[in-house]
């Protein structure tokens, strides 16, 4: 099944230049409808609203942090089947453990071009 460059992604970002970065690097990949949250309960209350095809969120953000959103978005019948894709600066292995266990679906780690993006994108969503 080819995936639906016009599905909603929600990215998730603390960090206005980030938000930028990974919006350009989804119109590269040919995703346009792209929605922003500066902080996981800004997200909750997004996905509450919209459908989203995917969400790419930050793990350091205030007051919600992408692990509590994730662990929101997986603990919600509705939303747990939403593709999460993690990013970080940390690839520390304790955090990696901490998002699989929260159930992510991939994880990119900062810094990171539009190839990285849609090869994890690519794990997550099928070949597009």
């Amino acid at each position: 099944m080819a995936v639906d460059k016009n599905m909603k992604v929600l990215i998730v970002d603390d960090y206005k230049t980030m938000l930028r970065i990974l919006r350009n690097l989804l119109r590269q990949l040919g995703f346009n409808n792209v929605e922003e949250a500066s902080d996981g309960a800004q997200a909750l209350q997004q996905i509450g609203q919209h459908k989203f095809g995917l969400i790419v969120s930050d793990w350091n953000m205030e007051p919600m942090t992408g692990i509590q959103l994730l662990r929101e978005v997986r603990g919600n019948a509705e939303t747990k089947h939403i593709p999460f894709i993690m990013v970080t600066a940390e690839s520390k292995s304790e955090n990696v453990i901490a998002a699989k266990e929260a159930g992510v679906s991939n994880y990119i780690v900062k810094p990171f071009n539009a190839e990285t993006l849609k090869a994890k994108m690519v794990s997550v969503l099928g070949e597009f």
